[in-house]
This record gives structure tokens, sequence and C-alpha cells, in this order.
């Protein structure tokens, strides 16, 4: 194109551009044949991809927000504002992906009380109407849970990170999968005894440390089982004893000090301990759990991860200790 050309084309840009209406038409009115004429690019040929030609492992959304219904052990629904993940593969030849249906999928199930199962018949949808081999959902939700004070019979609400993630392959063969962070505290063992050595043989007054600690659960739910977040909870508490308390008075606080004492621990400890709950329950197919004591003593924490131990399960990989910080 020589200069002339040049300058013609940007004449005739400039004055197609100033003809063009600059406001939106509230009275303009959709027909089916101009929604059919408007271009497509997630459907477009192979020709259009850009890069290689390759598949994607996961293509979709995250942090799509939207309150969900969810069944409580009392067997009430409860309304909970939920972040969601939706992915599905894509094929080497497939431009992309139309993710508008993904979130589209979650109004059409507003309604509906969601759980691990429901989960699955949602995949399957993915799958049908996105043409992908493999599909994976994940609900993340703050849940409550009423806890009662230690001795002076006042209750608040617990609330817990949880999410629900289920994954279908390219043998529709479904994984349901629920995550729970627990958050409780820990009593040095090493501190307490240095504590009594020192009242008891030189009559100094000190006190045991202590720290906020979390344990992060990854449960694998086995087939044609049923496992609720309250269940998870409830091993949790009687592997770990020492949750954080949501109100307390001065007797409550008096009590926590006591029930730290009677159970002092370690993170090896801890995660023993609840290895041993977890192992027991047959509707937990697989489980891996990373915990962090966020020391008082030190400027760094201490951390450990234990698992089932299942052939071709969870395998201990866990990197993201730094999110464990609560």
């Amino acid at each position: 194109m020589n200069s002339k050309e040049i300058e013609d084309h940007k004449s005739f840009s400039k004055e197609s551009e100033q003809s063009l209406k600059k406001q939106y038409d509230e009275n303009f009115k959709i027909t089916e044949e101009y929604r059919q004429s408007l271009p497509d690019m997630q459907n477009a040929s192979s020709a259009e991809i850009q890069g290689a030609n390759v598949p994607i492992l996961q293509v979709g959304i995250s942090n799509f927000r939207i309150p969900l219904n969810y069944i409580t052990a009392a067997d009430k629904t409860i309304s909970l504002e939920t972040s969601v993940t939706g992915t599905v593969s894509l094929g080497a030849d497939n431009k992309g992906i139309n993710m508008s249906r993904i979130m589209r999928a979650f109004y059409d199930y507003k309604d509906r009380v969601f759980n691990l199962e429901l989960m699955e018949e949602i995949l399957l949808k993915y799958k049908d109407q996105l043409g992908s081999s493999r599909a994976r959902i994940k609900l993340d939700f703050s849940y409550p849970i009423l806890q009662n004070s230690l001795r002076s019979n006042i209750e608040g609400y617990q609330y817990y990170d949880v999410a629900y993630e289920g994954i279908i392959d390219d043998l529709d063969r479904f994984h349901k999968i629920i995550y729970l962070d627990f958050v409780y505290s820990s009593a040095c063992p090493c501190s307490s005894e240095l504590s009594e050595h020192a009242r008891e043989n030189r009559n100094i007054y000190s006190v045991p440390h202590s720290q906020r600690s979390k344990a992060r659960l990854k449960i694998k739910v086995a087939q044609g089982k049923f496992l609720g977040i309250e269940d998870l909870q409830k091993h949790c508490l009687n592997a770990l004893k020492t949750e954080t308390q949501v109100m307390v008075k001065r007797e409550d606080e008096q009590a926590f000090a006591e029930l730290n004492g009677a159970h002092v621990k370690f993170v090896e400890d801890a995660a023993r301990l609840l290895f041993e709950k977890l192992d027991e329950d047959n509707r937990i197919a697989d489980f891996q759990v990373a915990f962090a004591h966020l020391e008082s003593l030190h400027s760094h924490d201490a951390i450990a991860v234990i698992n089932k131990g299942v052939a071709g399960g969870f395998d201990g990989t866990f990197d993201s200790f730094k999110n464990l910080i609560c």
C-alpha cells in the first residue's frame, strides 16, 4: 500500500467512525435472525487457534459467586454465598468454550440443595453441552456450626472454610472430595514441662506457650457413602480437643486453659491423633491433612502432612503452608 492509499484508508476510516452512532439503543429488540448472525469466536474453526494446536487440561471460570442451598445435619436448609470454580478439558482442534454455560448451569440448579451427588449431575451436563471429555467443579463457602461454651452455657457460631469438589473423567467416573479447615489451639509439651520445672526447682512462675493452629483436611468420600461437614468437624474435635472458642466468659477462659493443659501436643501428635480418627471411618476412601502450628516461640511455623496411604491416592504433596496462617 503506497502513501496515497494509506491516506485514503485513514480518511475513509475517519469518516466511517464519525458516521457511527455513539449511543445505547434502549428500544432495540433481538430477533432470532439477528441472534444467528452474531459472531461466535468460541466455536470458530481450528484455523482461528493462536499458538500451538494442543489440548488444554482445564479451562473455565473461577470465583463466580452465587448463593446456593445446603442441608445441615439437623435437616435444615441454609443459603450460603458460594465461590464457584468450574472447568472442562478442551480438545486440540477446538478454539474455546462457551464459559457462560458453566455459569448458567448453576442458575438452572439454584433452587436445589447442593451436595456432592448433585455435582455429578452438573458435571455430566457440562460434558454434554461443552463437548468435553473431563470436567471439574469446586464450591468454596463458609459453613456455620453452633458451638457451646465450655462452662457458661452460652453459644455462638463457629465458621468453617469448606469446599466441595467434584471431578469426572473420560470414562464418566465420578470423584467427590470435601475440604475443611479446622482451627485449634496447640500448647507445646516441651514448654509445658519446662514451665513446671522452673516452678518446682526454682519457685519461678512461667507461662508455657501455645498457638493458634490449623488442620486442612482433604477427604475423598467412598462411593455410595454420605459424609457430612458436621461429621468431619466431630472427627477433628474428638482427635484434637482444643478447638478455638466463639463465646467465652471468665469460667470458659479458665476451662480452655485447663483443656490445653490436658491436651498438650506437638504438630506430630496432632497429625497422628487425627489420622487415627479419619482412618476408622469407612465412609472415607482416602484422606490427606496438612497442619500448621503458628509458633509463638519462633518466627517460623511447625508443619506436617499425613495421608491415608492408598495406592494411587493422595500423595502427600502440599506446598501452600503460608495459606494455613489463621
